[in-house]
């Protein structure tokens, strides 16, 4: 059975004049009921976790300095959401979610959280609407249980994932790949183990015959346990915060691609759901939702 994070925290409110769609959050999963492509069964609510798992990936006194909200306002603003308590805690909640949907995805081969893709969190600092990065700390999770040695993490969101390539920059048990815009934020790269920069208005073919004669290869090299998939929709030409100009359909069959390859090479995967700002929120819905789709198509 797909098995899928989804917590109501994860709709936080935020200033109307916010560029955020937090309201995606709701309505992925009512759209993947109404049409039957999900039941309420496949949902589970995650919780906030232990603190220690945080600090496999990030240091003691960021966290700490999050969670009493005392970061400087410079901080605050590089993180884009107004800190609250409340914000906070829906941080640690979507980290759990995408921490247990990765032991799901060990026993039924995928699995996924309606949030996350916290890729901009680095070991000790936040930026883009980002404190905490969910997938670093669900690697380190599964490493640290004994579950799993090598982690390939695949960043196919728009914006670079800075963050998960600093964490990981001198730990050779987990290979960072992103493909993203290349004039896109943020404008100072990290290193990821492998960076694929886009040009502007990059449409479907290239986009995917990129991705297609890339991932094979990675996986065939790095012969991972475990995928990480960081599925951002703000590839889409909609997307007001994007530079590239991907279909809704291109992006359907990146994700097609993706879950496939990782399905035919027996290796578990965990999707998060990354970035999408797209002005109608009934697109990034959709693009979305056939992430899920695809997952209940290809797995089960």
């Amino acid at each position: 059975m797909l098995k899928i994070a989804y917590h109501p925290i994860y709709n936080h409110p935020l200033p109307d004049t916010h560029r955020f769609p937090m309201e995606k959050y709701d309505l992925i999963p009512q759209q993947l009921i109404h049409e039957g492509t999900c039941a309420k069964d496949n949902f589970f609510e995650p919780e906030i976790p232990n603190n220690k798992y945080f600090f496999s990936v990030h240091t003691p006194e960021y966290f700490f300095d999050l969670l009493n909200i005392t970061l400087s306002k410079k901080e605050e603003r590089k993180i884009g959401f107004p800190l609250s308590e409340q914000l906070i805690a829906r941080e640690m909640v979507i980290t759990d979610g995408s921490m247990k949907a990765s032991e799901f995805a060990l026993e039924h081969g995928i699995a996924m959280n309606i949030a996350g893709g916290t890729h901009h969190a680095f070991t000790n600092s936040g930026e883009g609407f980002c404190l905490l990065n969910d997938q670093a700390v669900s690697a380190r999770y599964l490493q640290n249980k004994g579950l799993i040695k090598k982690v390939l993490i695949v960043d196919l969101d728009v914006h670079q994932g800075n963050g998960t390539a600093e964490i990981f920059k001198d730990d050779p048990s987990v290979f960072t790949f992103s493909m993203h815009g290349k004039t896109n934020y943020p404008f100072h790269k990290e290193q990821s183990d492998l960076d694929i920069p886009l040009e502007n208005n990059t449409k479907d073919e290239e986009y995917l015959s990129i991705l297609k004669n890339t991932l094979p290869k990675l996986i065939k090299e790095q012969q991972p346990d475990f995928i990480f998939y960081q599925c951002g929709v703000d590839i889409l030409e909609s997307d007001k915060l994007g530079k590239l100009c991907i279909s809704l359909e291109g992006c359907k069959e990146r994700d097609r691609f993706v879950l496939q390859t990782c399905y035919d090479n027996k290796i578990p995967v965990m999707c998060s759901m990354g970035g999408g700002y797209s002005t109608d929120i009934n697109i990034i819905v959709q693009a979305h939702a056939n992430t899920f789709r695809l997952a209940q198509e290809i797995f089960f």
